[in-house]
């Protein structure tokens, strides 16, 4: 009997290393290096006045970059997650055009002092195109489609030269009514124009798949349908000058389009 259990005594020791062999290649094992890192982003959103949330009685809290933050913020492996809202009124992708005193520059010289931790993720969530669909009003409107994808590339190139390991993400614009004119006229010939963005849009991100892999992202695609179908509940109604017309979200609406700008930004700074 001795005998028999001497030679199990191997046996047993065999296995016990083979188990901790086993449990070293875990996730988040402390014997292995498997261990995901946090993603720790910083998110600086450009956009215009639906980014910035100027028809909102608490921007800081209710616009769509903050509710997007939150969301990211409750994800797994998010880390701290902090944000810079640089929505701007009005603005169009010719405003954000690099120039020696522009509206980029100092977009970037803000994002520089706000990412101070080189071990965090920065990320550009950007959403324009709005006023750029405009017949008249906005800077430059109407920006054809071929000028619109020239315009997002020459801020996404900027953006890339001057923080080479920074995440972009485009976001889809949403919809307006097409009866939309304000100090701006938008109307259906604006909505057309806006919908021909989306291909423009898609195609940006897939030639920058081949220049810049994993840097540059479509976000989201869905909240254009979501606010054409839930408009009368989640966006402003406002007196124009062709009745009235629905253009920016209200308090419920931000938070929608937030979560959905945060589950985008989420997948794709997840995929690195």
């Amino acid at each position: 009997m001795k005998e028999a259990g001497y030679t199990q005594k191997p046996f047993l020791i065999a296995g016990c290393l083979f188990i901790i062999f086993l449990i070293s290649f875990l996730p988040g094992s402390v014997y292995g290096q498997t261990k995901k890192k946090l993603l720790n982003p910083d998110i600086v959103y450009i956009g215009n006045s639906i980014t910035q949330g100027v028809q909102l009685s608490n921007p800081n809290e209710e616009a769509p970059p903050a509710t997007a933050t939150k969301y990211v913020a409750l994800q797994k492996g998010a880390g701290t997650v902090k944000f810079l809202n640089r929505g701007r009124s009005g603005f169009t992708t010719v405003d954000f055009l690099p120039s020696d005193s522009g509206i980029l520059k100092q977009v970037i010289e803000a994002s520089g002092k706000f990412h101070n931790d080189p071990q965090r993720l920065l990320v550009f969530s950007i959403s324009l195109g709005t006023n750029d669909s405009a017949e008249k009003g906005p800077k430059g409107s109407p920006v054809d489609p071929a000028a619109y994808s020239q315009n997002l590339k020459s801020i996404a190139d900027k953006l890339l030269s001057g923080f080479p390991g920074c995440r972009i993400i485009f976001q889809q614009p949403i919809w307006y009514s097409p009866n939309t004119y304000n100090g701006s006229k938008y109307m259906a010939e604006g909505l057309a124009r806006l919908q021909s963005y989306f291909p423009v849009l898609k195609s940006l991100v897939d030639k920058y798949s081949l220049s810049n892999p994993g840097q540059v992202f479509l976000g989201d695609t869905k909240a254009f349908t979501y606010f054409r179908k839930h408009y009368l509940t989640d966006l402003i109604p406002e007196k124009g000058n062709a009745g009235t017309f629905y253009l920016h979200p209200n308090k419920k609406g931000a938070e929608v389009l937030g979560d959905l700008w945060g589950k985008a930004i989420y997948k794709c700074i997840s995929k690195n």
